[in-house]
């Protein structure tokens, strides 16, 4: 499955943007799912991730103020987040699961990764 990151962007603190993880080849609508980022000089971390049967999982620094939602009937995942932090500013990654359940947050336990989209958070 090949997925593709979109929606990142330049936003002001307090504001919202909603990535897009739209995925081709096959669908994934019964795969987890999960959003990471990586910030210059820092190691990938987990964001988000959503189960198939929509549980889902949040980073301590996102919660409450990411959403991470699926919609099977375009194939896509999406991350909405609202009340922005200079220190959300990194490239977002989209990850996929082969199986439906989510295992873990880190990043080897995904198998299919998008390209990534650059989040900008201006003070």
């Amino acid at each position: 499955v090949q997925l593709q990151a979109s929606g990142g962007g330049l936003v002001q603190a307090g504001g919202s943007l909603r990535l897009s993880c739209a995925a081709s080849g096959r669908t994934f609508s019964s795969n987890a799912v999960g959003w990471f980022r990586q910030a210059p000089g820092q190691e990938r971390e987990f964001v988000a991730a959503i189960s198939w049967g929509d549980v889902r999982y949040y980073a301590d620094s996102v919660k409450g103020r990411f959403t991470i939602s699926r919609d099977s009937a375009k194939n896509t995942v999406y991350l909405q987040m609202n009340s922005l932090k200079p220190e959300d500013t990194a490239v977002y990654f989209c990850a996929a699961d082969r199986g439906a359940v989510v295992r873990g947050t880190s990043a080897p336990y995904y198998d299919y990764w998008g390209q990534g989209t650059l989040v900008t958070v201006s003070s």
